[in-house]
């Protein structure tokens, strides 16, 4: 019995933490279905009682081009970061290149330096060669966070499959790219959903590298899309909400269908036989 009043408790205190979580979430919906005359009512309604979808509509309409800027940098992201750090994962945890120590240490002390440090630094190497404003130019520099991380993953997922497979290929006459290629890569199907989940992640949720290396143009992620409703002196709440919750689908269904590839990735060679 006392077993079962501690699953209540812990139960519950789950629910209360699940939903304190889930709050800005619930607000950010209520706000975005709420009539911009009811904005300034102290307290807010907790509940849309006079729901419009005015919000929804000017998001379908003004920022569609901003979607689909955010979906090619991401896709873009992913394809750079997956023919950059796949390859490199495979070398350092089956090839062992001398410095491959060195290297794993350079790639965890990339992942410490500030967005806004590199962010500076693009900054002059792209305002030089005329990078500026482009959506390659995006794609490169998220790819910058993303591939360290890559690397590392693939590196601790590649190092647990058992060198005798690659071995019987070598026997088989296949070298290291076609046993990387036919062997490697399949089996690491986890590791390659969980660094291009998170990939796409960084990439559609970018606001560092777009707010620095946009240059004031047209070419402009969501995430500089929603300052199209922010002014000196009028902010449109509702259609600025409806943006985040618009934006946030693609990545809370990423997530819901990538969790259990993710769960495998990101422990890999955490177990070791």
């Amino acid at each position: 019995m006392t077993g079962r009043r501690r699953g209540i408790r812990v139960t519950a205190i789950g629910i209360v933490l699940t939903a304190l979580m889930l709050f800005p979430v619930y607000w950010m919906i209520n706000v975005s279905l709420t009539p911009q005359q009811d904005m300034r009512k102290n307290p807010p309604d907790l509940l849309p009682l006079h729901p419009t979808f005015e919000g929804y509509r000017a998001v379908l309409h003004d920022q569609l081009p901003y979607l689909l800027t955010s979906l090619l940098i991401g896709l873009g992201t992913v394809a750079l970061t997956l023919v950059l750090a796949a390859p490199a994962g495979y070398a350092l945890a089956k090839l062992r290149p001398r410095g491959g120590g060195a290297l794993g240490l350079a790639l965890l002390i990339a992942q410490m330096i500030p967005g806004i440090v590199m962010a500076m630094g693009f900054y002059g190497i792209f305002l030089n060669v005329g990078l500026m404003n482009t959506w390659w130019g995006l794609i490169v520099a998220d790819s910058t966070i993303a591939v360290p991380f890559g690397v590392l993953i693939f590196r601790a997922f590649m190092s647990g499959i058992p060198d005798e497979l690659l071995a019987a290929a070598r026997i088989d006459g296949a070298g290291a790219f076609r046993a990387f290629w036919s062997i490697v890569l399949p089996v690491s199907r986890n590791a390659l959903v969980t660094v291009s989940l998170f990939s796409f992640l960084w990439a559609w949720s970018d606001f560092v590298f777009a707010n620095t290396l946009d240059a004031g143009g047209d070419l402009r992620p969501i995430t500089l899309g929603i300052y199209r409703y922010i002014g000196n002196n009028n902010q449109e709440w509702n259609a600025i909400m409806a943006t985040a919750v618009v934006a946030s689908v693609p990545a809370a269904l990423l997530l819901v269908l990538a969790q259990r590839y993710v769960a495998a990735g990101v422990t890999a060679g955490a177990v070791k036989d």
